[in-house]
């Protein structure tokens, strides 16, 4: 029977978001930084010209 009033539990698990999370963030430093790295090849090979 449905009891009135009564909280449902989340069925996240905040450990495993949390790891995902920090997870996701670091590849988007990563790929920052390889963006970051290409411009400043592309503009020293402008500048070799």
């Amino acid at each position: 029977s449905l009891q009135s009033g009564a909280l449902e539990e989340s069925n996240t698990d905040l450990t495993a978001e949390l790891v995902n999370m920090i997870t996701a963030q670091r590849v988007y430093q990563a790929n920052a930084q390889t963006i970051k790295t290409q411009d400043q090849v592309l503009q020293t090979l402008v500048n070799l010209r």
